[in-house]
């Protein structure tokens, strides 16, 4: 038994739409023609492959290892149609880059001006990502290339097959209001003094948060996160209203700053930004990456 490619597709998209008509929408089928596709897959592999729940569906335990397969399989036949179009000279037309909101802001806009100043005829995609996610869209081929990050205490996401490059290191500041009485201090503040402050961060199981929490334990307190947000520029304005501190990266303070910046005491954390790309990335895609590293180092 072969399995039917175009039946792994819609089973990939199901599993990212999470159900059936919106799956549907996004491949431009009906939701009947969606249901008989998976349907004629599991029929094939005589197992259930999805569950449907009260908001949509979601994937048996099968379904899940027969996901990870498919993306895989997707990915390596549009390596392949890109190698054999590259044999042939024919020209790359697409390239589609995915990026979390701090990347996109401080390094994407110039690296795809210059990108498309060097091959206008080039289609460019870009796809906002909050991380971990992404890493499933390079392995399909959905993505060409994938700009991702990783706070201290926040596992690794395996690669699964990807190559995951370093691209820059961004030390993560402590920034206080004016009205903080540390705010004229000189010189590195040790966390312990900061025990008693009201903190702005993510909600629990967000990186930034996840990050607070393996810093101030090792300092021995638990932080009073009286602020829940993942939006930085949210952050800034709370600190500016005098409302609580907090660890920002650096590329995201504003330079002048109006704030009080300061390193730790007892610690050095860094958001480590990486890109994630297949094994043998296309010639074009090479080329974005050699533009955003020549970027970053003027970072």
């Amino acid at each position: 038994m072969t399995l039917d490619v175009g039946r792994l597709r819609v089973l990939v998209e199901v599993a990212r739409a999470g159900s059936i008509a919106e799956a549907a929408r996004r491949m431009a089928y009906t939701p009947s023609a969606v249901s008989q596709q998976l349907a004629k897959l599991e029929t094939e592999l005589q197992t259930r492959l999805v569950e449907r729940t009260g908001s949509g569906v979601r994937l048996t335990e099968v379904g899940a290892v027969l996901l990870r397969h498919a993306e895989r399989v997707l990915g390596e036949l549009r390596e392949a149609e890109a190698a054999a179009r590259a044999a042939i000279g024919a020209t790359q037309h697409r390239i589609a880059l995915g990026t979390f909101a701090t990347a996109g802001t401080a390094l994407v806009p110039t690296v795809l001006a210059e990108l498309r100043l060097r091959h206008p005829e080039t289609h460019l995609t870009l796809l906002d990502l909050e991380p971990p996610d992404g890493y499933a869209l390079v392995t399909s081929g959905d993505l060409d290339l994938l700009i991702t990050h990783r706070y201290p205490g926040v596992p690794a996401v395996p690669t699964q097959g990807l190559t995951r490059s370093p691209l820059l290191a961004d030390p993560l500041r402590l920034v206080l209001p004016a009205t903080h009485p540390l705010s004229a201090h000189s010189g590195p503040i040790p966390l312990a003094a900061l025990r008693d402050d009201h903190w702005i961060s993510g909600t629990p199981g967000v990186p930034n948060r996840v990050c607070l929490t393996t810093l101030t334990t090792a300092a021995g307190f638990t932080p009073q996160v009286s602020y829940e947000t993942r939006d930085y520029a949210l952050t800034l304005a709370l600190i500016r209203a005098g409302l609580g501190i907090s660890l920002i990266p650096s590329l995201i303070l504003p330079t002048p700053t109006d704030l009080t910046v300061h390193s730790l005491a007892d610690a050095s954390p860094t958001r480590r930004i990486s890109l994630i790309h297949r094994s043998r990335p296309t010639p074009l895609t090479t080329e974005l990456i050699t533009l955003l590293r020549s970027t970053a180092r003027t970072l």
